[in-house]
């Protein structure tokens, strides 16, 4: 008899564990991987929008969310930030992305890092208020993000009417982003594995390696 196939929800809770949705009971709180995963995702899309925009020589559609310049501080350090003092659930992060591709397809304006970072600030915030059974005002999500509470107030109503108010995210739709997330950490898994290999491949011969040139573009 062949094996039977995993029940749908042990592979949910199994894929919820890998990305630190779930905490086993053995196991310490510590960064989710969801952030990891989640920064790594955002910057190559910023990467690909911005190489979009310079080739096609077209400008952005520009929003409230848009500054004048990038911070300095990278998306990966800005989540630890967010997530480190706002003490939101892990699953917020998920549900923000979420927010963040409906809001971004609404308004045709493309995710760089002149946009990013508030649109990150102001999609927990609102996935937090929405999933989450406690939460901190916006006064102190201002103070986590670096913008003022006018701001924050600001891009918060305009983030809940680009969204027309539409924050309820099905089971389906969740799970297929947690995939989407897990994926990403194989891809990366892959790449690393590869280099890996590269440098093995180096220490054993001085000839090229056509393998690793075909990385290394």
């Amino acid at each position: 008899m062949g094996t039977l196939a995993p029940e749908p929800e042990v592979t949910c809770s199994k894929k919820y564990l890998a990305l630190g949705l779930k905490i086993s009971g053995k196991e310490k709180s510590g960064k989710p991987r969801v952030l990891s995963l989640l920064s790594t995702l955002l910057e190559r899309s910023v990467q690909n929008n911005e190489s979009l925009l310079e080739s096609s020589q077209s400008e952005d559609v520009i929003t409230i969310f848009h500054g004048s310049r990038a911070p300095s501080l990278g998306i990966e350090q800005y989540l630890d930030r967010i997530y480190k003092y706002s003490c939101c659930s892990p699953s917020c992060f998920v549900v923000a992305h979420i927010y963040m591709e409906r809001f971004i397809e609404c308004t045709s304006a493309h995710l760089t890092s002149l946009n990013v970072h508030r649109l990150l600030i102001t999609s927990v915030m609102v996935a937090a208020k929405f999933i989450d059974d406690a939460f901190y005002n916006n006064a102190y999500y201002a103070r986590v993000g670096g913008v003022t509470t006018k701001e924050l107030n600001k891009l918060e109503m305009k983030f809940l009417f680009g969204l027309d108010f539409q924050l309820h995210v099905n089971v389906q739709t969740f799970g297929s982003y947690c995939s989407l997330l897990e994926k990403e950490g194989t891809v990366g898994l892959q790449i690393e594995h590869s280099i890996q290999a590269c440098r093995i491949n180096e220490s054993w011969s001085n000839k090229d390696d056509s393998t690793c040139a075909q990385i290394a573009r």
